[in-house]
């Protein structure tokens, strides 16, 4: 089956937060304006496609990193059609090791703050992931109807505590109730929403008077920021020419893919407003899988292979997440990097130094599945039938091997504050570390008894209330 969608047409983002910053409400407004969903879920209702498990849906928080593809063209439909492949990642702290899964396979991430709280502490530990793997980000401002929402004070949070260097591509018309709004500084234009349509409809308007002088001076500010992109744009802007919106966009695009700048835009997902312009946004300045460097590995002989973002190229994914399904059983996520991968093909796990092969393809949309016949380089999708695969695990043409870079995950309990040499001394934050020993399992061969065994999950269970209880909330290894 041919490819339907350019790779260059691709967009694979995650959607990372802090909890409670309305990151899987954005999900939602996503899927509804791009016409996957026909009506809109509410995660404080349960109803929020994205958060599928019953677990998500009775807390109304997200567990486990979801995945779903939609496509879009704009809000004005001034664009070819593109196709998004998204990862909705937890926000609470104790779940931080999905979102590291997701950012090794991701090309770019939205980041979502609220306008309130703005820069908070997983906040941070996102976008240090996100650094670790050089993910392009863009910045939401969301919740722009709360009480006490500041825009301006979030960027400055971003600059103190992320060294981010945030340029604003829309500024705010209003704030808290009065939120009806953005000014989009490219085309220096006003953006409302319709509240009756459920923000379906929206028009431009001229910029309102109050907001032309502070419009005009981000707008200066965004332009100096495109205009460092390339050398015939710094030219131009220092030649005092103005730069058309084609320029200020490829200029902010360049410099986004390259980590030198994070665009930042605002909204209120919940209140329908700011989402579409989100969406162009990441059409407009977030990279392909052609805009981000080749994958590299190794083959047999330990020599370094590159593999480019082709169809053409030799087959090559990275599984990256593992899960059961109570209809398919084991379900492992792959990324795509080069080549074509068919069902009922084989694959080699270097890794595992086995052969396998693929039952079922299926494209997922939170736990709804559909089954396709082929996965495309650049393509997010779970493959069904394969045993032996663990995350991290490279998955590769038989006939070409190669070993992808694996996932590294901190081991629980290694920190510095947890290690033997520090043990009784203060912390940064003046708070002396646990001394309790990090629990241990042990197994070893049972001779038969005549009492009967306890259930083994009942001995789980004593064993886990006797950790909790003495060890002051040591990790479990």
């Amino acid at each position: 089956m041919a490819r339907t969608t350019p790779i260059e047409r691709y967009r694979n983002i995650g959607i990372s937060a802090h909890i409670d910053a309305g990151k899987t409400t954005t999900t939602e407004r996503i899927l509804f304006y791009t016409g996957v969903s026909h009506k809109l879920g509410e995660v404080h209702d349960g109803a929020a496609t994205m958060d599928w498990m019953a677990q998500e849906q009775e807390r109304g928080i997200t567990i486990t990193s979801a995945a779903t593809t939609c496509f879009w063209n704009g809000m004005e439909h001034n664009y070819p059609q593109h196709r998004i492949n998204i990862i909705d990642t937890p926000g609470h702290v104790d779940f931080t090791i999905e979102v590291e899964r997701s950012m090794r396979v991701l090309d770019g991430a939205v980041m979502v703050y609220d306008s309130v709280g703005g820069v908070q502490p997983q906040s941070e530990t996102v976008w240090r992931q996100a650094n670790k793997y050089q993910v392009p980000r863009l910045a939401f401002v969301n919740k722009m109807d709360r009480v006490g929402a500041n825009f301006f004070r979030v960027r400055q949070m971003m600059i103190d505590r992320l060294k981010a260097n945030p340029v604003p591509i829309v500024i705010p018309i209003g704030a808290e109730d009065h939120f009806s709004g953005v000014v989009d500084l490219i085309r220096m234009q006003a953006i409302l929403w319709d509240d009756a349509t459920q923000g379906m409809t929206f028009r431009f308007e001229a910029i309102p008077a109050e907001l032309q002088a502070e419009a005009d001076e981000w707008r200066e500010k965004m332009v100096e920021a495109a205009a460092e992109g390339s050398e015939a744009l710094m030219e131009k802007y220092l030649a005092g020419e103005a730069l058309s919106e084609a320029e200020i966009t490829a200029g902010l695009r360049a410099r986004t893919i390259a980590g030198e700048i994070q665009p930042m835009l605002c909204g209120s997902a919940f209140r329908n407003k700011g989402v579409q312009r989100m969406l162009d946004a990441v059409i407009e300045l977030m990279p392909s899988p052609l805009d981000v460097p080749p994958m590299a590995g190794h083959d047999e002989d330990d020599h370094i292979v590159v593999r480019r973002a082709d169809d053409e190229e030799k087959f090559s994914a990275l599984a990256f997440k593992l899960m059961t399904d109570p209809f398919v059983g084991q379900l492992t996520f792959v990324r795509v990097y080069s080549g074509v991968l068919a069902k009922g093909s084989s694959v080699y796990n270097p890794v595992k130094g086995k052969k396998e092969r693929i039952g079922r393809i299926v494209q997922m949309h939170a736990n709804d599945r559909k089954d396709v016949d082929e996965l495309h380089a650049g393509d997010i999708a779970a493959c069904v039938g394969l045993k032996d695969v663990t995350t991290g695990d490279t998955l590769c043409d038989p006939d070409a091997i190669i070993t992808l870079e694996r996932m590294v995950f901190p081991e629980p309990g290694d920190r510095p504050g947890d290690r033997a040499e520090n043990q009784g001394r203060p912390g940064e934050n003046g708070h002396r570390p646990c001394s309790v020993s990090p629990p241990r399992i042990r197994r070893s061969a049972c001779v038969p008894m005549r009492s009967p065994a306890r259930p083994l999950s009942t001995a789980w269970a004593n064993c886990i209330w006797r950790l909790s209880s003495t060890a002051c909330g040591a990790n479990l290894a």
